[in-house]
């Protein structure tokens, strides 16, 4: 039995299907080891299937160097379009951090065997929270509609602007830490009066040895008030989302 296969199209799902699965592999939330490695590679053909019909027009020759040099390209694009959302989305993990390295939580780091790192208590926590409300609020469906609109803009047979990547990329590293200051910069102000408190308190009373409580104090402050700031985080992971989505727009060329 002999089957008619259209090699266009089936070139045009295998390439893009490259690049859907280099852009999952770092972009956040589908980048996660909870998701395995087959699952990824069903997605990244199941995303890309609908896509065909705008890439079929746009496949590269047959020859095998040119077919070789288009997958290598398909999978730098994907990973640069998955690097830069995971860049924005990386200023809820710093914020964490920040709060971390203030708070005193850094000296219980513990391993994470989901990222295969170190990392302190609320830094993973804000990650894990900001994945959450990612799905709730349908936000990862926004991400995929940015990203799949790059096939649109930007086909198999062209390639994206290294000068805007870069410009993103520099723009890119400032929002993240300004993003981070600002959803941590009021319980780091706090902890730094209450640092300040003990600092005056030994001064009036050494006997008391201030600095000795100072660390169940800033941990009861940071466990109390990152209470009240988990109520920032949906706005600031909306905020986060618009702007990683317009930034891979922008690369694209849409």
């Amino acid at each position: 039995m002999n089957f008619d296969v259209p090699i266009a199209e089936l070139m045009a799902l295998l390439l893009g299907a490259c690049r859907t699965g280099a852009w999952m592999a770092v972009c956040p939330p589908f980048n996660s080891r909870l998701i395995p490695g087959p699952v990824k590679a069903l997605l990244s053909v199941g995303l890309t299937l609908p896509m065909t019909p705008y890439l079929r027009d746009t496949v590269p020759s047959m020859e095998t160097p040119a077919l070789i040099f288009s997958v290598i390209m398909q999978v730098f694009v994907g990973v640069g379009l998955g690097f830069v959302t995971a860049l924005l989305f990386a200023a809820l993990q710093a914020a964490g951090d920040l709060l971390d390295l203030f708070g005193g939580f850094t000296l219980a780091m513990a391993y994470d065997p989901l990222g295969m790192s170190q990392n302190a208590v609320f830094g993973r926590f804000y990650n894990l929270i900001a994945i959450t409300l990612l799905f709730a609020s349908d936000g990862h469906q926004l991400i995929l509609r940015g990203f799949l609109q790059s096939f649109k803009t930007l086909p198999l047979d062209t390639t994206f602007s290294v000068e805007t990547f870069t410009k993103l990329l520099v723009s890119g590293i400032g929002e993240m830490f300004l993003s981070a200051l600002q959803i941590a910069g009021p319980l780091i102000c706090v902890l730094f009066l209450a640092d300040v408190s003990l600092g005056l308190l030994n001064r009036v009373a050494p006997a008391l040895n201030a600095f000795q409580l100072g660390f169940p104090i800033k941990i009861f402050l940071v466990v109390t008030l990152s209470g009240l700031a988990i109520g920032m985080l949906p706005g600031a992971l909306h905020t986060l989302v618009e702007r990683a989505v317009s930034a891979v727009v922008q690369l694209s060329g849409g």
